[in-house]
């Protein structure tokens, strides 16, 4: 297994394909990371939609987009299960950001946070604006996920 990409690093680049809802309407398309420098990216990586924790976590860093989106962070969130079953989970809690489909491992793979075959180890990584992994949360049962204020704090640490 790989191991959790360094911090101070160049974060692993990938494209996925995600689904984001917006006013009720779900627009699928593909999510490529170093199209994204210039803002700081969240990526939120959760083992499965509509899971207890997972809904939890995913639920609560909606109700705080605002302080995300406040340091200009992009946040996105990543699990196996197919674009389906993220706009169902999406829908069903008014999820705000994009959900990522990584159906194959292959994105969990590339940042060490695979467990077993077929799931991942609840984690968070903040890239910078230039693609650089500034920060990372790997836990290694997945019961607990850090905090939205938590996370914040390391991207307000950015802008300093």
């Amino acid at each position: 297994m790989a191991k959790t990409p360094d911090v101070d690093a160049a974060a692993p680049d990938f494209t996925l394909p995600g689904i984001a809802l917006t006013d009720g309407q779900a627009e699928r398309r593909d999510y490529t990371l170093s199209a994204q420098r210039g803002r700081p990216l969240v990526l939120a990586f959760y083992p499965g939609d509509d899971t207890a924790v997972c809904t939890r976590q995913l639920c609560s860093y909606t109700s705080e987009l605002d302080s995300f989106t406040n340091l200009n962070a992009v946040v996105w969130g990543i699990s196996p299960q197919d674009l389906d079953s993220h706009e169902a989970f999406a829908r069903k809690h008014q999820l705000a950001f994009p959900l990522l489909a990584d159906t194959d491992h292959i994105v969990t793979r590339q940042y060490g946070i695979t467990l077993g075959a077929s799931n991942l180890r609840r984690s968070v990584f903040v890239i910078d604006s230039g693609g650089v992994l500034r920060w990372k949360h790997v836990t290694l049962v997945g019961l607990t996920f850090p905090k939205a204020a938590t996370i914040t704090a390391q991207l307000s640490a950015l802008a300093s």
